[in-house]
């Protein structure tokens, strides 16, 4: 069986950045006028409101300790683009808000690593740098429900437009759109993660 104490600790850090993220985006709601997910109590860096008992907190721990790979879900902050100053460019700033926290938190601590690189939490600090990249381009896929798809839609108009943008949107919103999502997490994003990493932290 794995080490329960690796387990824990991964656990911790991709479960404490997802937080992050989901709160970024209801910040950014609220930037942009939405007030909804700060009346549902989301506005807010506690990690027990942005908690799924099954996606956050039963699955990632039994996928952990009984095949070694991680793969969960925070609560999705509820949003209303109805609510946006301009809902075109308020879904944009939304989306790109997540995935912005996870890729500063990547920059932040790697340039800790970078300049600094006797550091005690230096070892430490790599791990959440790794993470984050990888939590920043898998949310950039252009699969629902992941931040990737609602950037999709918000920059192009494909109203009567493109019929093979239009086909993708109906393919990537089927259950074989995450899937599809997640084997390429599997087989490309490491290797890309693996190069934002280095150009971060460096050699």
């Amino acid at each position: 069986m794995p080490d329960i104490t690796s387990i824990l600790f991964l656990y911790v850090i991709v479960v404490l950045s997802s937080i992050i993220h989901e709160y970024a985006h209801a910040w950014a709601a609220y930037r942009q006028g939405d007030m909804t997910a700060k009346y549902a109590g989301r506005l807010t860096l506690n990690p027990i409101p942005h908690l799924d008992w099954w996606g956050t907190v039963l699955m990632p721990l039994l996928l952990l300790y009984f095949f070694g790979v991680f793969f969960g879900y925070a609560k999705p902050v509820p949003i209303n683009p109805y609510n946006f100053k301009d809902q075109r460019r308020g879904m944009i700033y939304v989306s790109l808000a997540g995935v912005g926290a996870n890729f500063l938190i990547a920059v932040l601590l790697g340039l800790f690593v970078r300049f600094a690189p006797g550091l005690s939490v230096s070892g430490l600090f790599k791990f959440i740098v790794m993470i984050n990249i990888w939590l920043g381009l898998f949310n950039l896929l252009p699969f629902p429900p992941l931040d990737g798809s609602k950037l999709l839609l918000a920059a192009v108009d494909y109203k009567g437009g493109s019929g093979g943008f239009t086909r993708f949107v109906q393919m990537a919103s089927t259950p074989f759109g995450i899937l599809i999502a997640i084997l390429i997490a599997m087989t490309f994003l490491p290797y890309v993660s693996n190069f934002i990493f280095g150009l971060i932290v460096g050699g």
